[in-house]
């Protein structure tokens, strides 16, 4: 049996999780989180095979939970689950040290095979993601201006898309006002927008929010 843990913050998305687990018939999940800090205690108390992560859950971002887990326990294997088609949230995921990638909608059709393919060692990417990690690895390789954002900037800019305020970005991630207004000027520099109605309209554009216009 491979053993699973769900960490998700919505509770119907997990349940949903455990009876397709369930139905595959090789598969136990041996525990369930719901933010970066249950999922964190999962890693440290709970021996288990995959951790299948919701990278964009409240709070901490799921890069940096990717690069901890990696630096706790770096045999762990780590599939990402997300709503995001972007192939910026995947090439990250991965260049953090997630073994794979998938969004939530193949997970019907494709989480029993990624989780076994993972588990035995292996990687699961999409065609278009592979392409991306290979691109990205040459110097001269163009792409789009939010390609260039830092993680952390990444991370604010889907905050703020989500209709979140500065304040309220700089208390979850326990950073000052002034940090994230600093990340959000630079944002707005590389994606080469003037205002935050700018920044919405990159967001959707560009298909970083899976939410509607949050104004």
């Amino acid at each position: 049996m491979i053993r699973i843990v769900i960490a998700d913050d919505h509770t119907i998305v997990r349940e949903g999780l455990r009876q397709l687990l369930t139905a595959a018939g090789d598969f136990e999940v041996v525990g369930e989180a719901n933010d970066a800090s249950e999922a964190m205690q999962r890693v440290r108390d709970v021996e288990f095979d995959v951790l299948l992560l919701d990278v964009s859950m409240p709070g901490r971002s799921g890069i940096d939970l990717i690069r901890q887990i990696r630096g706790e326990r770096p045999r762990l294997r780590v599939l990402v689950l997300s709503m995001h088609q972007e192939h910026q949230y995947a090439v990250r995921a991965i260049r953090a040290g997630a073994s794979g990638y998938l969004t939530k909608e193949s997970a019907s059709r494709d989480l029993a095979v990624a989780l076994r393919k993972i588990a035995a060692g292996g990687a699961y990417i999409t065609a278009e993601v592979a392409e991306h990690l290979a691109l990205d690895a040459m110097p001269q390789s163009d792409g789009p201006p939010h390609k260039s954002l830092s993680d952390r900037e990444f991370q604010v800019l889907q905050l703020l898309v989500s209709g979140k305020s500065v304040s309220e970005i700089a208390d979850g991630l326990n950073l000052s006002v002034k940090t994230i207004s600093t990340h959000k000027a630079r944002m707005m520099q590389k994606l080469g927008v003037a205002n935050s109605s700018g920044l919405y309209r990159y967001a959707i554009e560009h298909q970083l929010t899976d939410t509607a216009d949050p104004r």
